[in-house]
Order: structure tokens, then sequence, then C-alpha cells
């Protein structure tokens, strides 16, 4: 039979193994959007080269970085939201392992009581009798 501060233990493994997963979709989502910025420098410098190619395709290049811009608007508002859950579930973790501490202490505090009133009932019925 598990005890209380067991259970909690294994929540706190499983809430900090949801916060990695968030973490891990939040680096992921910061690694595109850092790809996603080298993409539109180098469209960036197209559009300003003096290259005549380049000037060719100037509208295409303008378009192109307005599609850029919205996915990058796109990838924050996602990277605000991974954010928001791994601080969410860092704190429930945070929560379930101060349960789980209080849980421990109590169960400590309660063996330490019945392992005492285990040693005075040792002596209430060694001792002799009046």
């Amino acid at each position: 039979m598990k005890t209380r501060s067991e259970k909690l233990k294994r929540l706190v493994a499983v809430q900090r193994h949801l916060e990695r997963m968030a973490e891990s979709e939040l680096a992921e989502t910061a690694r595109q959007r850092g790809v996603l910025a080298e993409t539109i420098d180098v469209v960036a410098d197209a559009m300003g080269s003096a290259h005549p190619m380049h000037r060719i395709f100037s509208g295409h290049y303008a378009s192109q970085l307005g599609r850029l811009a919205q996915k990058d608007q796109m990838l924050l508002g996602i990277q605000q939201v991974h954010e928001a859950r791994m601080m969410r579930e860092r704190a429930k973790g945070d929560r379930f392992e101060e349960n789980m501490k209080d849980a421990r202490l109590a169960e400590d505090r309660e063996a330490a009581d019945n392992s005492i009133l285990d040693l005075i009932d040792q002596h209430l019925s060694t001792a002799p009798r009046v």
C-alpha cells in the first residue's frame, strides 16, 4: 500500500515530465522564430540590394516579407502560450513537491509517535504490578 507521500512523489515526477515537454515545445518555437528571423533578414537584404536581378523581384520580396512577418507574429503568440504553459506546469510541480514534503513530514512524525507509543506499551507491560 502506497503512502500519500509516495503517491505525491509520482505526481511530482509526472508533473516535471510535463514541464520538460512544455520547455521543449517552447525551445522548438524559439528555434523556429530564429530561423524565420534569419529568413526575414535575407529577404530584407535582397530587397535593399542594388543587384539588377533583385530589383526585378522586389514586388515578390515585399509580399514574401509580409507573409514572413505574419508568420513571426503567429509564432510569437504560440511562444507566449508555451511560456505560460511552462510556468503553469512548473507551479503545479512546485505545489505537488511541497505537498509531498509535508506528507512525508507527517508520515515521519506519525511513525515516531507510534514508536514512542510502542515503547510506552512495552515499558508498561514489563513493569511490576503492585
